[in-house]
Parts: C-alpha cells; sequence; structure tokens
C-alpha cells in the first residue's frame, strides 16, 4: 500500500486556507487516514517548492507532487480526486 502524499499550501493572510485545512481533514477521514500523508506548507517559508508546484495563490492543494487544485475546491470534487489516488494505487 501507498500511501498519497498531500500538501495544503497556506498562507496567513489568506482567509480560506483555514477552510481549505479543515476540509482536507474531514475528506481524508472520511477515507482512509493511514493511506494519505498531509502537510500544510507555508508558501513564505517554501516558497520555492510552491513556485516550482505552479502554486500562484492559496489556498492550493497537490496530491502526489502535482497540483490539482487552486483555491477551494467543493467536497466532493476533492473527495473524488483523493479517492482515484487511492484506487490507482489499488489497482
Amino acid at each position: 500500500m501507498t500511501v498519497v502524499t498531500v500538501e495544503v499550501f497556506v498562507s496567513n493572510f489568506c482567509e480560506n486556507c483555514a477552510n481549505a485545512r479543515l476540509m482536507v481533514d474531514q475528506e481524508i477521514s472520511r477515507l482512509d487516514k493511514t493511506r494519505f500523508d498531509v502537510c500544510y506548507v507555508d508558501v513564505v517559508e517554501r516558497i520555492d517548492h510552491a513556485v516550482a508546484l505552479g502554486v500562484l495563490a492559496t489556498p492550493a492543494i497537490a496530491i502526489d507532487g502535482k497540483l490539482v487544485f487552486t483555491g477551494l475546491p467543493a467536497a466532493a470534487v476533492l473527495q473524488a480526486a483523493l479517492a482515484e489516488h487511492i484506487a490507482v494505487d489499488d489497482q
């Protein structure tokens, strides 16, 4: 079983970043917490990494090293993206 890496890019001046953190935690809990490694990345502290992935605004969510969402996605859309990464690993 491979663990899916989820990076949530946040900043102190971002109004939706707290919502993004909460949503990611909730959707991962609905799937299987043991299948995910979640980290919250402060774009100011890790600007080079954020830019390398194409993060231009916060919140942003990368899954397995690829930028998947810029902005706050709908919960169902996030859950589908996370579930897809688990399904790919299960094949």
